[in-house]
């Protein structure tokens, strides 16, 4: 599933390409993905212009003219690509992952009225696209329990950990990935980030130090950061909103290097393990276990 950094990388893309476009037509082929009354899309949607691409946690946003948003759920196969109204294969860099659009993933179909479109592709069809007024998204159930944003000013390292405390009891990995605790963060990011401030994924909450997570605050806030920089990991079927790769896991200092040495003790290989039900990355030197 795409995680923070690859929604955020998403969402700065189409801000840049959709916002001020209007709407001309919708179409799509799966009515779960796409959960909205005939009435609603010809009202609210179409003919429509984009005020605004959001985010919150792993869900976008799209604020439209009519005073009503779509929102957006990625799931675990989900994309938004965009393709101006030139022929594909003019403009599009060599590293696009997407061929020819629409395609038998292909979603739902928003076509501008410049006849640019912008494509929901969703493989796995867990995604979805709901139309809702603008002043009702932050009711929605997720919105309501989801925790704060990583890597606002407002996230600092004290209510990070006064969070993360009241999972006293479970494993930091765990802790970290719920969503109520911190939004946006999956297993990625989380076990780059328990490897840079060198705590076991299994350790209890209640066993890791106020200094520790102080180092796990400023450790998670960096490789969201160098991500976002990145353009996000591709991990199967992430891509931008252009439908490039992004090449953080290039960059990743523990993910996906089971079997390599570890790049802070030369000799020593990453081991892969389950914690939280999640594939986990650890040094065995870095991330002892503490009893």
């Amino acid at each position: 599933m795409p995680e923070l950094p690859e929604v955020e990388t998403v969402r700065r893309g189409l801000s840049t390409l959709i916002v001020g476009k209007t709407v001309k037509s919708v179409n799509f082929d799966w009515p779960k993905g796409f959960p909205n009354t005939p009435a609603d899309v010809k009202q609210f949607l179409v003919g429509a212009t984009i005020n605004a691409v959001r985010r919150r946690a792993k869900v976008l946003m799209i604020d439209l003219s009519s005073s009503y948003s779509l929102v957006i759920h990625l799931k675990m196969t989900g994309q938004l690509v965009y393709r101006g109204k030139q022929a594909f294969g003019a403009g599009h860099p060599n590293d696009s992952l997407i061929g020819e659009l629409p395609d038998k993933s292909t979603r739902v179909d928003f076509e501008f009225m410049d006849k640019s479109h912008l494509y929901f592709n969703d493989q796995r069809k867990f995604g979805w696209v709901r139309l809702l007024p603008t002043i009702d998204v932050p009711n929605i159930e997720f919105m309501k329990k989801v925790g704060p944003e990583p890597l606002t000013d407002e996230f600092t390292a004290n209510v990070f950990i006064e969070r993360v405390r009241r999972r006293a009891n479970t494993t930091i990995k765990a802790a970290i990935l719920d969503q109520t605790v911190l939004a946006g963060i999956g297993n990625i990011y989380a076990d780059e980030g328990l490897w840079g401030a060198k705590i076991h994924p299994s350790q209890r909450v209640i066993c890791v130090s106020d200094s520790k997570l102080k180092l796990l605050h400023k450790e998670l806030r960096f490789v969201l950061e160098l991500s976002i920089e990145k353009g996000g990991s591709t991990d199967r079927n992430y891509v931008d909103a252009e439908g490039k790769r992004g090449s953080y896991i290039d960059f990743a200092r523990v993910f996906r290097r089971e079997g390599l040495d570890c790049s802070r003790h030369p000799g020593v290989m990453i081991e892969k393990s389950k914690v939280a039900g999640r594939g986990t990355h650890t040094c065995p030197v870095c991330q002892k276990y503490q009893s």
